[in-house]
């Protein structure tokens, strides 16, 4: 379910109608996050942890009011809830574009995402599920320790979507790191906002 939002009393309708007029209206920045704690819960506990962290990533997008915002038509709509449309690797070296719903309940997500997985890895197809503007655009690159990230972008398609990637771990003195790329519509957000996905993020890490 999405409403329309008000942007008249924003404090950022300037800054709205400023940057959306831009031909690339996004921004990005990459982070590494500690995920020390975190990945080694999940390999005791036998599970995937790309699935540990997209849940977390998707947690804190959900509780982030910005990260729910959507431009569709020229105007500003709030989602109810924010998906993920990740990136599934196949055995041919090939990906195709998934749809994962959110769940609170983290042993639900994990059940259904893992049926979502199977699908894509049973196919040949780029495209999966159909396009849906509640998401958030999620790719992950295990291959690279990557400092920085640019997208693929088409300027003739409307996008207002966040994407957000993820690199590989690496180990430095028992410390495991991960970098992540947030790239995000200047128009619906400022660093500000990214910088609260970053910390809740790795606060959502941290947990044990």
């Amino acid at each position: 379910m999405k409403t329309l939002f008000n942007i008249e009393g924003w404090s950022r309708k300037e800054h709205y109608h400023f940057f959306s007029r831009f031909e690339e209206p996004f921004f990005g920045v990459t982070v590494t996050v500690d995920c020390t704690k975190a990945y080694h819960l999940v390999k005791e506990k036998k599970q995937s942890f790309f699935l540990y962290y997209l849940y977390r990533a998707l947690k804190t997008a959900n509780e982030i009011e910005n990260f729910r915002y959507r431009i569709i038509d020229d105007k500003v709509y709030l989602f109810d809830q924010i998906n993920a449309s990740p990136t599934i690797s196949r055995a041919n070296n090939t990906f195709g574009f998934a749809y994962l719903d959110y769940h609170k309940e983290e042993p639900i997500f994990y059940e259904k995402a893992l049926q979502e997985i199977d699908k894509v890895q049973k196919t040949n197809s780029l495209v999966t599920a159909a396009p849906s503007e509640n998401v958030i655009l999620v790719s992950a690159l295990p291959w690279l320790n990557f400092s920085a990230l640019s997208h693929a972008r088409s300027f003739s398609f409307p996008d207002s979507s966040p994407k957000i990637s993820f690199g590989k771990v690496t180990e430095k003195q028992g410390q495991k790191t991960m970098p992540v790329s947030i790239h995000v519509h200047h128009g619906l957000m400022d660093g500000y906002h990214v910088g609260l996905f970053v910390d809740r993020f790795q606060e959502l890490l941290n947990e044990v």
